[in-house]
């Protein structure tokens, strides 16, 4: 992880708070299937209407930009604000969403 997004969670994270959501949670606990993007943690309706407009319409297919990326944090959280207006922390927290995911799945 760069320093960049460590710097990052160090400023938006409490001490001894969670990092994560139950979206998050929920969405890292099992198989992807054809879950809708706003299944994403960090992509609620507003970004995910711009990210269907823009083909990007289920989870899977967000998940196959970030491998396309080589789950790089930096060019997926900046393609994330690029595509669909993301500020930094929900673009942090797909990322942090589809890094686990892989983690576990792949």
């Amino acid at each position: 992880m760069t320093a960049k997004l460590l710097s990052f969670i160090s400023r938006s994270e409490p001490a001894g708070m969670s990092t994560t959501s139950q979206k998050h949670r929920d969405f890292v606990a099992e198989p992807m299937g054809d879950k809708h993007v706003t299944a994403l943690s960090g992509i609620g309706g507003v970004l995910g209407k711009k990210l269907e407009e823009q083909g990007f319409d289920k989870a899977y297919v967000v998940l196959g930009q970030f491998l396309v990326l080589r789950k790089d944090d930096e060019l997926f959280i900046e393609w994330l604000k690029d595509t669909c207006g993301a500020n930094s922390k929900q673009a942090f927290s797909c990322y942090t969403c589809l890094k686990e995911w892989c983690d576990s799945f792949l």
